[in-house]
């Protein structure tokens, strides 16, 4: 039986394990959903995962977007089967010791062989590179930032997404407009960025505008406030969303939200009036985690309407085909070269 035509909408939810059950297929035929995100519960090795990857893309046409979180160091869903990468800042850190060219094709290298791993399994997107910049003051970032140097993380970030475009893997950049200078996690309450716009236009857009140049398909927002700039959350503000990064930045791109179960996104209102508010901020699709009762209640709401004129920018996340990806001895060498990498920088 051919699996049902059914548009992408802009909700992106989990599963509860490494399989599907009964009634998770039936929520994610819902017109409301448009794919799937993978945490480490769903992730039990490389075959089980490219196997359940085939059962989510089977459900219906378009097929649902399959996405993780697969940055490297503590940002790693899936572990088994796969190289185990070490934190982006180990590239910043070879930057610094060895130079630019020295970083630069290990950036790539890292791309190629990530979005390999991750394509070759039908992974569609991954929420990287992390290109907030290490102000020393967030340790919800850390060593998931490349480096505090704008101009290096730019340079580092787009060799990342450069390996991961040849690859058919695509690539989100996070979080806009940058969330390193903040004490507070953002995953339990809204952190508050007192910087002028123009600091913030000086530094920490840097890296978002290189990576629009080189067309990377997906932002994500972060769960900030920025009060010099908005009274909303970057998330949920159309000042940030459509004003700056939209006709100032020029970012044709999809636009996707963190997720709206974390303590950053509480102070909109309940999950359906924080999806309510991101979508009329200009997100194309919605993270729901952890919380399916909550992305039950944002499907009812969101059941009547129509997201044909988001289709386009969704479509952009969808997966390309991989080709004949790397060969066996070729991505052998460049796990080697990781792993040197993380041996001589720990």
């Amino acid at each position: 039986m051919k699996p049902p035509v059914l548009p992408r909408g802009p909700l992106l939810v989990d599963l509860a394990g490494p399989v599907l059950t009964a009634e998770e297929r039936e929520r994610l035929l819902h017109p409301a959903v448009g794919g799937v995100i993978l945490f480490a519960r769903n992730c039990l090795d490389a075959a089980q995962v490219r196997a359940l990857c085939a059962d989510l893309h089977a459900l219906r046409q378009p097929s649902l977007l399959i996405a993780i979180d697969q940055e490297g160091g503590r940002v790693q869903r899936l572990t088994a089967g796969v190289t185990r990468f070490p934190p982006q800042a180990s590239l910043g850190r070879l930057w610094d010791q060895a130079g630019m060219l020295p970083a630069v094709t290990m950036a790539r290298d890292w791309g190629r062989l990530l979005g390999a791993e991750l394509r070759g399994l039908g992974i569609d997107l991954d929420f990287t590179p992390c290109v907030d910049l290490d102000w020393g003051v967030s340790a919800v970032i850390g060593d998931r930032a490349l480096h505090r140097d704008p101009q290096v993380v730019a340079t580092l970030a787009e060799a990342l997404w450069q390996g991961l475009a040849t690859t058919g893997l695509r690539g989100v950049a996070k979080h806009f407009p940058g969330h390193g200078a903040v004490a507070a996690d953002s995953h339990m309450v809204l952190p508050v960025d007192r910087r002028s716009w123009a600091e913030l236009a000086a530094a920490d857009l840097y890296p978002f505008a290189a990576l629009i140049a080189a067309g990377i398909p997906g932002i994500m927002p972060a769960h900030c406030l920025y009060p010099d700039v908005d009274d909303q959350p970057a998330g949920f503000s159309r000042r940030w969303l459509q004003d700056i990064l939209r006709e100032q930045m020029g970012f044709a791109g999809a636009i996707i939200s963190d997720d709206l179960s974390m303590g950053g996104a509480h102070g909109l209102g309940d999950v359906p009036a924080r999806a309510a508010a991101a979508l009329a901020a200009g997100c194309d699709l919605l993270l729901i985690c952890n919380d399916p009762a909550a992305a039950d209640q944002a499907m009812a709401a969101l059941a009547p309407r129509s997201w044909a004129d988001r289709a386009q920018r969704l479509a952009g996340l969808a997966g390309a085909d991989p080709g004949a990806g790397l060969a066996a001895e070729e991505a052998a060498a460049l796990a080697r070269r990781i792993a040197g990498l993380h041996a001589s920088l720990s």
